[in-house]
């Protein structure tokens, strides 16, 4: 069962700040905000939520096939992504442009900023769901702003169901666009910060949009997730991680366990436990795609967190 991943590929540059960043952001100066971070660790990693989503997914079992636009600095990702055996059929190239990059500083409480270059993701429209066959399950993540709408709309024509996840997207929509994506969407899932995004600016309670789709997915950071389905909620912990290193494709981790769970026909508690085992192990790892276990080891770790056994 192929799962087609729509959205960013993007090369991410992250640094550590070894302190927090509360300290040196005054609330009383934000209007003449002029600070400097000094960031002795820096390094360069492969992301992107459609290349993080596709990885996770591909650990997992699945058959992840991304649609992307990229850049003409792209050759070093496709060769990882031919020795990790997965599709590049969609991701196309765009001439005279970078592939996406993400600027990522994070601190000591975990807080991050970001700078994001969107680079080709700017013509994901060029891509279509039509083009790609024996799809079962689609996800439209954050990707450039008529990319996503346009394979929104693509989904619905091809009656594929798919994921909503606006993620750092969201400043992109406005409330009529979000409340169309809620009409298109056969699952939404968001953190809990773009819960409270999503709420305000459509004007609709959580309760209120899981009544349009077969499930709401809001993350939780640690403190789990919960999941609106069929009038319940249902709280999905989150397992204690090895260690916690670095957050970054955390979300597109849990998006990966999502949708293995949802092809596999699962109940929700399942797909729910296994998401969010995913992400508390790619917290234990820096970047988002430097973990690297094997379906055995994930299927020891289900029962070891959960007591039950599944089969991947």
């Amino acid at each position: 069962m192929k799962a087609l991943i729509c959205g960013s590929m993007a090369y991410d540059t992250i640094m550590v700040f070894k302190d927090q960043f509360k300290k040196h952001i005054l609330p009383e100066q934000i209007h003449i905000l002029n600070v400097a971070f000094l960031v002795p660790e820096m390094r360069r990693e492969y992301g992107g939520c459609a290349g993080n989503i596709a990885y996770n997914l591909q650990l997992l079992g699945g058959s992840p096939v991304p649609m992307a636009t990229v850049g003409d600095d792209f050759a070093p990702y496709a060769s990882r992504l031919e020795k990790l055996g997965i599709t590049r059929a969609h991701l196309q190239q765009v001439p005279g442009t970078f592939t996406g990059q993400a600027f990522i500083t994070t601190d000591l409480d975990d807080n991050q900023i970001t700078a994001f270059h969107p680079g080709a993701m700017s013509h994901s429209h060029l891509n279509h769901v039509a083009d790609a066959s024996g799809i079962s399950i689609g996800i439209v993540s954050p990707d450039g702003r008529d990319g996503m709408i346009q394979h929104a709309e693509e989904f619905v024509a091809a009656k594929i169901p798919f994921i909503f996840d606006p993620g750092q997207a969201m400043p992109l929509f406005d409330g009529d666009d979000l409340k169309r994506f809620i009409d298109q969407a056969t699952y939404i899932t968001v953190n809990d910060y773009e819960a409270q995004l999503l709420q305000d600016k459509t004007g609709l309670k959580l309760e209120t949009i899981a009544q349009s789709v077969k499930a709401l997915i809001v993350t939780l950071g640690a403190d789990g997730s919960m999941i609106y389905t069929d009038g319940k909620q249902i709280a999905i912990p989150t397992p204690k991680p090895e260690a916690v290193v670095d957050p970054t494709g955390c979300g597109d981790a849990y998006r990966a366990g999502l949708i293995y769970g949802i092809q596999q026909g699962w109940d929700w508690e399942t797909t729910g436990r296994l998401a969010s085992m995913m992400g508390s192990l790619k917290i234990a790892h820096r970047g988002g795609q430097n973990h690297t276990p094997m379906r055995q080891d994930l299927m020891a770790l289900y029962l070891k967190h959960f007591g039950k056994r599944i089969t991947l």
